[in-house]
């Protein structure tokens, strides 16, 4: 994650219970890996990694969008853009 593109981005938390805060981060802890070096309050990379969006055509990647935090996401007329010029081609 470029540190610099997301640092005016404003997350808040979601409103979970005691249990939901608890399971959710049990769950963080079991799919992200932890470096050795890794600080107090600092988060592994990958717990800000949601997905991405992809339109390819055999083996060429012909649009990728990589989340760059939670509830970020492309244009869906982009995407859709991309995809119907290659199935006209």
């Amino acid at each position: 994650v470029d540190k610099e593109a997301v640092k005016d981005i404003k997350m808040t938390a979601p409103k979970l219970g005691f249990g939901e805060w608890i399971t959710y981060f049990t769950t963080v802890g079991k799919v992200s890996p932890v470096p050795k070096d890794m600080k107090f309050g600092e988060f592994p990379e990958g717990v800000a990694w949601t997905g991405g969006t992809f339109v390819i055509q055999g083996d060429e990647v012909l649009y990728q969008w990589t989340d760059t935090i939670p509830g970020n996401h492309p244009l869906v007329k982009d995407v859709v853009k991309v995809a119907k010029g290659t199935a006209q081609n």
